[in-house]
Order: structure tokens, then sequence, then C-alpha cells
């Protein structure tokens, strides 16, 4: 454990000093993020250590039908879910500020791979750590500019079970609606995966890379 905590103390140095040096790619993130940013296969690491690393699958048919959401995007335009009957659907809480938004890259790759049989949509969200404090337009560009982001964000949202909660995550949430599921996100970029009939297959941890296998 001694050798673990040194470790990571030089690690963490290392990228301070690294992240100091100006960078032209990331000049629209602020420290926090660039260090995030480096840092992010350390979490990985760690979280796998922990065992925070799990999936809860299932394979009962939904009650009330995913095809029924219109979701919101962070431009105000409309998402029809009833346009991807035949597809895989992920569906992602993300922020900007987290030990995990180097994920982003990771889904990324995964949509550009699989957007013939898949879509990927992201819900930010300002449910765990105040980690995700900008606005639609600002969460956007940092997306874009820092990780490619072209899959479909919708506007911040609360994902949580609470006061508020989005509409698609309550489904998400309740077995009543979705079948057997009672899980909601535990931190930011836990994963929902729904197969092509609008069943909800799987819920993955934060630390469980993007995969529809």
């Amino acid at each position: 454990m001694k050798w673990i905590l040194i470790s990571l103390l030089v690690i963490t140095s290392a990228s301070v000093v690294i992240l100091a040096i100006p960078n032209k790619q990331n000049k629209n993130m602020t420290t926090k993020q660039r260090i995030l940013k480096k840092l992010y296969p350390l979490v990985v690491g760690m979280g796998r250590l922990t065992g925070k690393n799990h999936n809860i699958t299932g394979n009962e048919k939904s009650i009330t039908s995913i095809y029924d959401f219109k979701i919101v995007l962070n431009d105000g335009s409309e998402l029809d879910l009833s346009n991807y009957k035949g597809k895989k659907i992920m569906i992602v809480n993300t922020a900007s500020d987290c030990g995990y938004t180097g994920q982003y890259e990771s889904l990324e790759a995964l949509y550009r791979q699989k957007n013939d049989s898949l879509v990927i949509i992201g819900f930010p969200a300002n449910d765990f750590g105040n980690q995700e404090k900008g606005d639609n337009a600002t969460i956007a560009a940092f997306c874009k500019k820092n990780y490619g982001v072209s899959f479909p964000l919708a506007e911040k949202s609360i994902v949580v079970k609470k006061d508020g909660q989005h509409p698609l995550f309550m489904w998400l949430t309740d077995p009543a609606k979705n079948g057997w599921n009672k899980q909601a996100p535990t931190w930011n970029f836990c994963k929902y995966l729904i197969d092509e009939n609008g069943n909800l297959l799987r819920f993955s941890d934060s630390n469980v890379e993007p995969s529809i296998d």
C-alpha cells in the first residue's frame, strides 16, 4: 500500500508539472480538466483495484416503451428515440470535471466504429461532486473541442432519483417500466445499454469501458 501511495504521488506531481506547460490543443480546458485528462488511466486502474467495475445485466422485456421518449438536446432541438428502432442505444450520464471525463474518447471511438448499429446519448449532469457547472453551450463546446464528441448530447439534466429527475432516467431505474433494473447512476459516466428492440440489457459502472459486447 505504501508503494502504491508513493507511486500515485509521483504520477500526480509529474502530471501537474507537465500540465503547467502551455498546450494549444487544450487551451479552453481549465488546469483541473487538463490534470484529470492526464490522470484518467490512473483513475481506471484504481477503479479496477477497488472493484468498481461491475455490470448488472437483465433479460426481461420492458413494460413501457423507451421509444415513446423525445429528448431535448443541448441545442434545443428534439431527438425522437423511435428513430433508433433496430439499433442499440447507450445512455451515459456525463460531466466535464470528473476523473472519468477522459472516457469521452472511448465513447466517441465506439460511436464512430459502430454508428451504423449504435447511438450513444450523453446526459451532462451536475449530480455528483458538482462536476458539471457549465451551461449547455459551454458543455457542448468543451466536448467538441477537447474530445471530438459527435454523438448527441442532451440538455443538462438530473439523473439521480430525486425531484426533477429526467423522465428517461426514471424509466431506466424503475423495474415497473424497464422490466428489471432499479440501479441509478452511482457516479458520472455510468452506462445503460438498450437492445435493438428497446429492452434494457445492462447497467455498467463508471469504470467499465464503453462496449456493446
